[in-house]
């Protein structure tokens, strides 16, 4: 049998930057191959040099950007290529999915456009041929209702419908290799389940090599045949996805590996576990009945309706738990954090309900009394560079809590307990007067959460705190809030979409969707036992580190279109006899484990 044609030859790729103080080494000597019908797996953390790998190859660097060595599609060499013989390649034979579609399609042109262009372009296709293709091509990337999408412009489009729309605009000319770059890295993860699925099969059908980026070794082990890992510019090990997962040769490929949180095992590797916690510990904080509800407005005489973000919640946390809060992007988890720390925007209320700190009662509270309870509830955001002002310096940010709740100390005081916790958050003490745009995104999550904890509070809610960060910086940070609970006795909520690190750091789980609570129960309860057909889609769409296992796995898919949050029948998905009746309600179907009623 012949061996399959090399597609895309990399040999001795060297890329470099000018910057206004030297210069900037990104890709050093980066060599491989990817053959027809295979998919090879490129990793590595950030600014490992991964991205401008590929970028160099489409003339897409930076104009302060220079690349030397070959990038060979098909055996020629694409580097320093004119640009009109380029562009005959690059969105026909060699296409590129980005990690925001957002960004990289164009939003004041029509969905059905956007696809029909390079077809127009690269195929000589007609005006209405071309349309046509591009509507069968939203027909095979799941889409329904395809004349009424071809009309929209991204924006009236979900994260997961706009990646779609790339992917079906990136495959709509049958490219002989598709680079994929991050491209699920923003979705929700059963959105990303269907998008690794739908590239899959396009590759199957089509045969098309693809090389796919990412930092998520979940979702190498299931979509890659061979995997390159990157570190510092240059590939430090590179081999078939089984020797990688369960043989690795460096240490890099090793600490990486030993990172990944796993949503089927609870075991961290000689990592800090959770402490257990008594049944008779003090409740922090106790919600009952929680509602949000925005009142919305869509035009000058259109009719007002309610967006119901949190529907009637309950729930508690005790001192030195930690409740876990799982759903995907608009299911209320952020919401129902603003909630129990008292944070709504105007036109929203928690309607109805109660939210108590320590047994005082915060919805009743006047702005004295609330300004006081601040100091006992923290939060940590997911992005620390847009919660920290950029004019202040690290040691000023930290202190700054301080001079709002203990005015009584002095700037000694102060400074002593600014650097105590910056040792124990591990922040080197020279960082002290550096200002945020200086250190690393893990570095700036640290600065978060020391800035939470030095008033020692008895509540800290961390809302999407590691999603953005490498996976060896993000398992840092969760070693990190697991001792700082330790040592403190924090009671924490831990809101995310990533099932795999929420059961590393949670005791119980809540699973959350459009705005009511599907399932909760103990982690292992959860995890090992699921009830709520939501909580079984969700934890079988979750990528496994494993290639064995994640290619033997059957997804669960819950059947027809997510429906609108606006409609109050949303309510009654999984419950639709009951269609404007009684609401779903939990029911406790084990000791401490608990699930909305559903039908089926």
């Amino acid at each position: 049998m012949a061996s399959p044609e090399t597609v895309l030859e990399i040999d001795n790729l060297d890329v470099r930057f000018d910057i206004y103080d030297g210069e900037v080494h990104a890709v050093r000597g980066v060599s491989l191959k990817v053959a027809a019908g295979e998919t090879l797996g490129v990793v590595g953390e950030s600014g490992s040099g991964k991205s401008q790998t590929f970028l160099a190859g489409m003339g897409l660097l930076a104009r302060n950007g220079r690349a030397s060595g070959a990038f060979k599609y098909k055996g020629q060499n694409l580097l320093g290529l004119p640009a009109n013989e380029l562009n005959t390649i690059r969105g026909s034979k060699i296409t590129m999915i980005f990690q925001d579609p957002l960004t990289a399609l164009t939003p004041h042109i029509r969905i059905g456009d956007q696809i029909a262009e390079p077809l127009r372009e690269h195929l000589g296709m007609s005006d209405a041929a071309a349309h046509q293709e591009a509507a069968e091509w939203l027909s095979r990337v799941k889409f329904s209702d395809i004349a009424r999408r071809m009309r929209q412009y991204p924006h009236e489009l979900s994260g997961g419908m706009r990646q779609r729309v790339m992917i079906a605009a990136a495959m709509a000319c049958r490219p002989a290799l598709l680079i994929a770059d991050e491209p699920t890295t923003a979705l929700d993860v059963t959105v990303q389940a269907e998008i690794l699925d739908l590239m899959d099969e396009l590759k199957r059908e089509t045969h098309t090599a693809m090389v796919l980026i990412t930092h998520d070794m979940g979702v190498i082990a299931r979509m890659a045949d061979r995997v390159c890992v990157m570190k510092d510019g240059a590939y430090v090990e590179e081999g078939p996805v089984g020797d990688i997962f369960t043989k690795p040769k460096d240490d890099y490929t090793k600490l990486l590996l030993a990172a990944v949180p796993r949503p089927d095992s609870s075991e961290r590797r000689g990592r800090p576990m959770p402490d257990p916690v008594a049944r008779d510990a003090p409740i922090i904080v106790e919600g009952k009945d929680l509602k949000v509800w925005f009142n919305l407005r869509g035009g000058l005489f259109a009719k007002k309706q309610v967006l119901r973000a949190v529907d009637g919640v309950d729930l508690f946390v005790r001192q030195g738990e930690t409740l876990g809060v799982v759903g995907e992007s608009g299911s209320g988890k952020s919401t129902l954090a603003r909630a129990v720390l008292q944070l709504l925007p105007p036109g929203a209320g928690a309607l109805g309900g109660t939210v108590t700190v320590l047994g005082r009662d915060l919805t009743a509270a006047d702005q004295r009394a609330l300004r006081a309870s601040r100091k006992d509830l923290q939060i940590v955001f997911q992005d620390p560079l847009a919660s920290l002002d950029p004019r202040m310096t690290i040691g000023d940010s930290i202190a700054e809590p301080l001079g709002i709740h203990m005015r009584e100390l002095n700037r000694a005081q102060c400074d002593d307990r600014v650097a105590s916790m910056m040792k124990e958050v591990g922040l080197a003490p020279e960082l002290i007067n550096r200002y945020p745009h200086e250190l690393s995104g893990g570095q700036n999550q640290r600065v978060g959460i020391a800035r939470a904890m030095i008033l020692k509070p008895k509540l800290v809610i961390c809302d999407e705190a590691v999603s953005a960060l490498d996976v060896s910086v993000r398992a840092q940070i969760i070693d990190l809030l697991i001792e700082l609970q330790k040592s403190m006795g924090l009671a924490m909520m831990f809101i995310s979409h990533d099932l795999a690190v929420v059961r590393e750091i949670s005791h119980r789980v809540m699973v959350m969707y459009l705005g009511r609570v599907m399932e909760l129960a103990s982690r292992e309860a959860l995890y090992g036992g699921p009830v709520h057909p939501y909580t079984k889609a969700l934890l079988s769409a979750a990528p496994i580190a494993d290639p064995a296992k994640a290619r033997k796995r059957t997804r669960i898919e819950l059947p027809g279109e997510p429906p609108s949050p606006l409609d109050p029948a949303s309510a009654f998905r999984f419950l639709p006899s009951r269609v404007g009746g009684d609401l779903p309600q939990l029911k406790e179907v084990a000791p401490g484990h608990w699930a909305a009623e559903f039908e089926g």
